[in-house]
């Protein structure tokens, strides 16, 4: 018979559940967890923010530098269609006849040819069709017929980016608050406009083609036609573009590395977009108005301006970089000028007879 041992039985059972005791307690034991405090908290927001401060100056500086180099890539490029247009026709770009007056694509250039200098350089930025909207195929047609008028009209309101400053505004066609009565002779009347950002150097001696200009192109064609009103003269005319302009390379007898070509325009910042400004309210593509064409002399323009809100300066270059303003030279080159150039070097720039012959250290 075997014997049961009834007290090591219970000892045993004893030992046994103070070990699942000890087992249950070890395994059910639970670190508590903690999340961020408020204040471990806004030391990391307060940490993110002063990262961003110490950014975003450096990151709009270089949206602003790339900026800077597409306007000065326009520039160049403008400035090579005014060579080549130079070289194909032996002028440079008129600035045709005033502001009634938009391209005609059957006019051909020089004298002749009542559109602007933008119009005139059109074929040679690669915008072949965008000039032959405003032709018709007739020479006769006086005034221009219905339907070159019309398309004229879309032409008025076809923007290009390689006009527009990307620090300024976009290529895009912006309102037209001109009156009707203002409207081009040759052109419908469009409800928005294609605006330029740069303007083409004429001279040191501000003219002006209002209110005197013809009405008619049998009229402006007359021989007897008195152009003296828009004083037109040879002391007047010293700049690479003006009206009923055909100036040939070898006219610029103080060279082209010292002679202003295309810069940027001074322009009022509050008024980019609406068109109500009297030096930026024309389509791109009429002739001489302040709106493409600007001056260096001292007395009416002066000497360049970066945009100034409230400012209104029509007969200034400038620009809305804060480092100086870009100016394409007769020889193609690219400059950056500063605000503070001597007036009197700004001036003898926009006259290509002078004799005043300046070189890069001058500006």
């Amino acid at each position: 018979m075997i014997g049961y041992n009834c007290v090591g039985h219970s000892e045993s059972l004893r030992v046994r559940g103070r070990n699942n005791v000890h087992t249950q307690r070890k395994y059910s034991f639970r670190r508590p967890l903690h999340g961020f405090t408020l204040v471990e908290l806004l030391v990391v927001i307060t940490i993110i923010g002063i990262l961003i401060a110490l950014l975003l100056p450096a990151v709009q500086a270089a949206r602003e530098a790339a900026r800077q180099v597409q306007c000065t890539n326009n520039l160049k490029q403008i400035a090579l269609g005014c060579l080549q247009h130079e070289e194909r026709t032996g002028m440079f770009p008129s600035s045709g006849w005033g502001y009634k007056w938009t391209g005609d694509a059957d006019r051909g250039v020089g004298r002749r040819q009542p559109g602007g200098w933008i119009f005139q350089i059109l074929p040679y930025i690669e915008q072949e069709a965008v000039y032959q909207l405003a032709g018709d195929g007739s020479l006769s047609d006086d005034p221009a017929s219905p339907a070159q008028r019309a398309s004229a009209a879309i032409m008025q309101m076809t923007p290009l980016a390689l006009m527009n400053c990307p620090t300024r505004r976009r290529p895009l066609v912006y309102p037209n608050p001109i009156a009707a009565q203002y409207r081009p002779f040759n052109c419908n009347h469009p409800p928005g406009h294609a605006y330029s950002d740069y303007a083409i150097n004429s001279g040191d001696a501000e003219v002006s083609s209002y209110p005197w200009c013809p009405t008619t192109l049998a009229q402006g064609d007359s021989p007897s036609y008195n152009w003296n009103q828009t004083q037109c003269r040879v002391e007047y005319s010293t700049g690479v573009s003006f009206v009923r302009s055909e100036i040939k390379m070898a006219d610029i007898s103080d060279g082209t590395s010292c002679t202003y070509l295309v810069g940027e325009k001074n322009l009022n910042p509050d008024h980019y977009e609406d068109g109500t400004p009297g030096n930026d309210n024309s389509a791109m593509y009429v002739g001489q108005d302040v709106d493409m064409n600007r001056w260096t002399d001292l007395v009416i323009a002066g000497p360049p301006l970066q945009d100034t809100p409230g400012g209104y300066y029509p007969w200034k270059f400038g620009s809305a970089h804060s480092n100086g303003w870009g100016m394409a030279l007769c020889d193609g080159s690219v400059q950056r000028i500063s605000y503070t150039i001597d007036p009197e070097v700004h001036r003898c720039l926009g006259n290509r007879m002078d004799g005043f012959v300046l070189d890069g250290k001058d500006f």
